[in-house]
């Protein structure tokens, strides 16, 4: 699996987390989707991911669209 679609898997696995917590927990779960979907967007245009870091650290193969961060 490339770290491309490691990183969409682990997007989505996040925000569905976040969604479950809000609901079931408290609602100010709702500010880690905030934090994610704001990381997903900067991410998208600067090529800055720490999650895509750290998964590379740990041996995943890079997709294009993380090539060279």
């Amino acid at each position: 699996m490339s770290l491309d679609r490691i990183m969409f898997a682990f997007a989505g696995t996040m925000v569905l987390i976040s969604v479950l917590l809000t609901w079931f927990v408290s609602p100010y779960f709702l500010w880690f989707t905030v934090f994610i979907g704001a990381n997903l967007l900067q991410s998208a245009f600067t090529g800055f991911c720490p999650a895509a870091m750290i998964f590379a650290k740990l041996g995943f193969k890079t997709g294009c669209a993380f090539e060279g961060k």
